[in-house]
């Protein structure tokens, strides 16, 4: 039995747009061991199931709502209540200065019916289908910048955490993962909030891979962006960081970000990038837009 686990991002986002409910009712028949959720605040206190704190990327708030923009020209997820959030259209990702769509091979922008939903639903879809197919399929919210929330005196965490017990995630026996950006608020959760959830503390910049000792008194992994895991080629063959290594010492789990059949960055193929980092590189996971395809490799190996 293969110990590492697919943890299907944003959905199974390769095919449909991300986040939808139809992006992960595909991911959950896909068999990972885990579907993620980020997380941000509606104006009325509802965990909303969106990439950021923006709406103008992936929804037609533009067109909808002209007059609900901030000073900076964006549409902000906080700013609306959950039943205007539910008025929007959802689209596959585009930048919004442009209307281009980030993925031209995705599924097409403007199309189907795709909408906005909160946490809760969910959660309610993945326990509903773990219990018709059988299937015992985790969960890994992420609380998206906390910071931005307690600005605007918001209290994400807290509001994240209570539905996650009044849904059973209580512990790390509970199939769910925790995960954030933001050091001090993941350390928060677990020594002020108290929570015995599985933590991962997410790594965007290169001198945080410095932190490790730090993190592993609180967090149980980390995730990396792929790119810091790779060091150089030499004669055809990747060389490593000492990046998982140092971690696995450390007793924690290393879940990369991220795996794209369609955008597999400094690698000849995807399948080379599936063997290097899940492989040779040997770590714990993998986030992945194409939750079918990792799970098919894995299960080949």
């Amino acid at each position: 039995m293969n110990s590492k686990i697919v943890i299907a991002h944003r959905g199974a986002s390769g095919y449909l747009p991300e986040h939808t409910l139809e992006s992960k009712a595909m991911a959950h028949a896909m068999s990972p061991d885990f579907i993620e959720q980020d997380l941000v605040l509606s104006k009325d206190d509802i965990p909303i199931v969106i990439h950021d704190i923006y709406l103008d990327d992936v929804t037609d708030v533009a067109t909808k709502f002209t007059d609900r923009k901030r000073k900076d020209n964006r549409y902000y997820v906080i700013d609306f209540t959950f039943e205007e959030l539910q008025t929007l259209s959802v689209s596959e990702r585009f930048n919004p200065k442009t209307g281009e769509q980030v993925y031209p091979t995705r599924f097409p922008k403007g199309k189907g019916n795709f909408k906005l939903h909160s946490f809760q639903q969910e959660i309610e879809l993945i326990q509903g289908l773990n219990l018709s197919t059988g299937k015992n399929i985790g969960i890994y919210p992420e609380i998206k910048d906390p910071e931005f929330h307690q600005k605007e005196r918001k209290s994400l965490t807290e509001i994240v955490l209570k539905i996650l017990s009044d849904y059973g995630y209580k512990t790390k026996k509970d199939n769910c993962i925790l995960q954030c950006f933001d050091a001090i608020e993941l350390e928060r959760v677990r020594k002020k909030l108290k929570s015995e959830l599985f933590l991962v503390q997410l790594i965007e910049f290169p001198e945080e891979t410095k932190n490790l000792k730090h993190f592993a008194t609180f967090a149980n992994g980390i995730g990396p962006w792929y790119k810091q895991i790779l060091d150089k080629k030499v004669n055809g063959k990747w060389q490593f960081t000492s990046l998982v290594s140092d971690a696995q010492k450390l007793g924690l789990k290393v879940h990369p970000y991220t795996f794209r059949a369609d955008d597999f960055g400094n690698f000849s193929s995807f399948e080379e990038m599936m063997q290097t980092l899940l492989i040779d590189a040997n770590v714990d996971g993998a986030f992945t837009d194409f939750p079918d395809l990792v799970v098919r490799y894995l299960e080949g190996i």
